[in-house]
């Protein structure tokens, strides 16, 4: 049976290779590509690092730091026209899972709005004025 084995591919093993007339000769490369491994869970990856990220809560400011910030805030309304800069840290929530984080930003301020509770930096940014932790006045 072995021999029988043996002489089985004798009637084709010297032909030429096919040739297809309609499609493209594929590289090396590209057949070696569709026998490379494939992310079969897509996105996992994504899932565990936002699971990881760390995110905190916002801190509530006692009343001695809310009227540090107000007699702050009271200052660049008055120098408004000037475009003053100052130093703000605000909180920012997390669109994705609870809590945020603290950022501090840098910049000339356009406006303070006592009505809708808002400070607008020059560059765009509005940030709300309940989630201020920090306002330095700067030179």
């Amino acid at each position: 049976m072995s021999e029988q084995n043996e002489h089985r591919y004798d009637d084709i093993i010297r032909l030429p290779h096919h040739v297809s007339p309609t499609r493209p000769h594929m590289s090396r490369w590209n057949r070696a590509a569709q026998f490379s491994p494939f992310a079969a869970l897509t996105g996992y990856e994504d899932a565990v690092r936002e699971t990881a990220r760390l995110t905190e809560s916002p801190v509530e400011l006692d009343e001695s730091r809310r009227a540090e910030l107000s007699e702050a805030l009271r200052q660049l309304y008055d120098r408004e026209s000037e475009r003053p800069a100052a130093r703000i840290t605000y909180f920012v929530y997390d669109p994705y899972k609870a809590g945020g984080a603290y950022v501090t930003i840098e910049g000339a301020v356009k406006k303070v709005d006592p009505v809708y509770h808002t400070v607008t930096m020059a560059d765009g940014t509005v940030i709300d004025m309940e989630d201020l932790s920090a306002v330095e006045p700067l030179a």
